[in-house]
C-alpha cells in the first residue's frame, strides 16, 4: 500500500509496519527524560534512529502535554525546520508534527514529506497545504482541541466513533484536493480518550482498515500502556513492545516509537518465529552472538 509524497511513494505493507523514530525538538515531551535542545543533539538521534532501522523521522516542535501552553507559530518553526532541512538533505523522509498551518508550511517547504496533523484536521488549511505541496496527510482522530485536555461522551461507541470520524474527516481531505494516496490514517491512542477508550478504540482496527488507507499506530510509552502496567512512561518499554506486536498482528502500516531497535529486533524475531521470514543468515564463528565472555582475573 503505497502512501504519495513529494518526489515518490512511500511502500507500505500492512502487517509488516514501518518504524517511524520521534524526535522531539521541544523541551516539555511527556516521555524524554532528556532534552535534545541543541540541533546537533536532535540530528545525532535522528541518525541513530535512521541506523536503528525507522524509515521515517518524526520531527515535533510542540509537546502535546496540556499542562503547558500553546506555542507560538515562530517558536515552533525555529524549532523544527533547521532540523527537517538538515535531515531531508540527508534523503531522510521526514514528518513534520504539528497542527498550525504556518509551521506546516514552513517544514514542508523545508523538506517535510509527511504532515502528522494531531488536531483531526481542525484547521482544513492543512488539507489545502497538503494538496498543494504533494505532502502526505496524517488524519488522526480525537474530540479535543490541540493542547486541551477533554473526554468526550462516546456514548458507549468510541470504536464507531473513531470510524465514522476519520472517513469524515478523509472527506473534507479530499474535498481540499488531497489525493487519497496522500492519506494515512490514525486511531489517536490517549487523544480524548481515558485509557479504556483507547483500548476499544484500537479494537477498531479492523474497520479502519477497511477505509483503505494505511494505518499509522502511536502506541509508543502512552498512557493507556502505563494505565494497564502501572508503569511511568520511562518504564513502558515491554508494555510498549507489546502494543506494538499487537498492532503488527492486526495491520498496522506504521508505528510511531521512541525505542527503533528494540521494536525492530522484536518485530524481526516474531517474524521469523510467526513463520512470516525466514531465518536469517549469521555468522556462526561470532562468539558475540553466544556468550560475554568474562574479562580474566588479574593477579596481584
Amino acid at each position: 500500500m503505497d502512501v504519495r509524497i513529494p518526489g515518490g511513494l512511500l511502500s507500505l505493507e500492512p502487517g509488516r509496519p514501518a518504524l517511524m523514530g520521534i524526535v522531539n525538538a521541544n523541551p516539555d515531551s511527556f516521555s524524554d527524560a532528556v532534552r535534545l535542545t541543541a540541533l546537533e543533539q536532535q540530528l545525532a538521534h535522528a541518525r541513530q534512529l535512521i541506523a536503528d532501522g525507522a524509515s521515517i523521522i518524526d520531527v515535533g516542535g510542540e509537546s502535546g502535554v496540556t499542562y503547558t501552553g500553546v506555542t507560538a507559530d515562530q517558536v515552533e518553526i525555529d524549532r523544527v525546520v533547521p532540523l527537517v532541512e538538515r535531515l531531508a538533505a540527508d534523503g531522510v523522509v521526514v514528518s513534520v508534527d504539528t497542527w498550525k498551518p504556518a509551521v506546516a508550511e514552513a517544514a514542508i517547504a523545508a523538506g517535510a514529506a509527511i504532515l502528522n496533523d494531531v488536531s483531526g484536521l481542525r484547521d482544513e488549511r492543512l488539507a489545502a497545504i497538503c494538496a498543494r505541496t504533494g505532502a502526505a496527510l496524517v488524519v488522526m482522530h480525537t474530540r479535543a482541541a490541540p493542547k486541551q485536555e477533554h473526554f468526550h461522551d462516546y456514548d458507549g461507541d468510541v470504536a464507531g466513533d473513531v470510524v465514522r470520524f476519520l472517513a469524515e474527516r478523509c472527506a473534507v481531505a479530499r474535498a481540499a484536493g488531497v489525493d487519497d494516496e496522500q492519506l494515512i490514517l490514525d486511531p489517536g491512542p490517549d487523544f480524548a480518550k481515558t485509557p479504556g477508550e483507547t483500548v476499544q478504540s484500537l479494537h477498531a482496527i479492523d474497520t479502519v482498515n477497511a477505509l483503505g488507507r494505511p494505518v499509522l499506530h502511536a502506541v509508543s510509552r502512552k498512557y493507556f500502556v502505563g494505565a494497564i502496567t502501572g508503569q511511568a512512561p520511562a518504564d513502558r518499554g515491554a508494555g510498549t513492545l507489546a502494543a506494538a506486536g499487537w498492532s503488527a498482528d492486526h495491520g498496522a502500516a506504521i508505528l510511531r516509537v521512541h525505542d527503533v531497535r528494540a521494536t525492530a529486533d522484536f518485530l524481526a524475531v516474531k517474524g521469523v518465529l510467526d513463520g512470516r521470514d525466514p531465518m536469517p543468515s549469521f555468522d556462526s564463528g561470532d562468539d558475540r552472538l553466544k556468550w560475554i565472555r568474562a574479562a580474566p582475573q588479574s593477579t596481584p
